[in-house]
């Protein structure tokens, strides 16, 4: 499976069968989809930096909230949390995705806003890939990511919806997140491929490039 770094909290997900976009954003951001035809979309939240579903190609389905589907062969499993610590009350819900695809586990966490409760923990289970944010501001900062990477122990994370040089939105970079993670030098790589043969043994973060 290849994975993909469109920007923000947007990720093409290229298995054997199926193409997966996660929370597609807007040209007002800063970052370009490109020509996409997936099959299948998920959204964590309406906001319009993660619903820009006209943007991409074809008639894909498109996943909204939790609950379990069935698409494409593809099991994907939404978990309720929140874009607040407040439980929705200041931005509202947001839902984290478990992605079951190639015979690896991707765990796609939206504008999570709030530390993991052990319910939620439990829920998401066991991801082999975690893609979370880490620029704070309207989403969890460094230090509670990292603590959401304690508590899920994926063999791989990928940060995401932090400020970058196209960034339009006032959120903080990604430096302070490798610190956290004790990550002294990481250079970023135009895409990740993976298999469940080849994930690392112990945990690896992993910059992708959205360029």
């Amino acid at each position: 499976m290849e994975i993909t770094w469109l920007g923000h909290s947007c990720f093409k997900l290229k298995g054997k069968q199926v193409t997966i976009v996660t929370d597609p954003c807007p040209p007002e951001i800063g970052y370009t989809l490109g020509k996409i035809t997936p099959q299948i979309v998920t959204i964590s939240h309406s906001h319009p930096g993660h619903s820009y579903v006209k943007g991409l190609l074809g008639e894909p389905i498109v996943i909204r909230g939790p609950g379990e589907y069935e698409a494409g062969g593809i099991l994907t499993i939404g978990v309720q949390t929140y874009h607040d610590n407040e439980k929705g009350a200041q931005r509202g819900k947001n839902t984290a995705y478990l992605i079951e695809i190639d015979d690896l586990f991707i765990c796609h966490m939206g504008d999570l806003g709030h530390p993991l409760t052990a319910e939620q923990v439990a829920a998401i289970g066991s991801a082999d890939i975690l893609m979370l944010p880490v620029g704070g501001v309207s989403t969890i900062d460094a230090t509670q990511a990292a603590e959401v990477v304690r508590r899920l122990e994926p063999k791989v994370v990928i940060p995401m919806h932090y400020k970058t040089e196209v960034m339009k939105k006032d959120l903080a970079t990604v430096d302070r997140f490798l610190k956290e993670m004790g990550v002294k030098e990481s250079v970023p790589q135009p895409k990740l491929s993976v298999n469940k043969n080849n994930l690392p043994l112990s945990l690896q973060v992993v910059l992708l490039d959205y360029k």
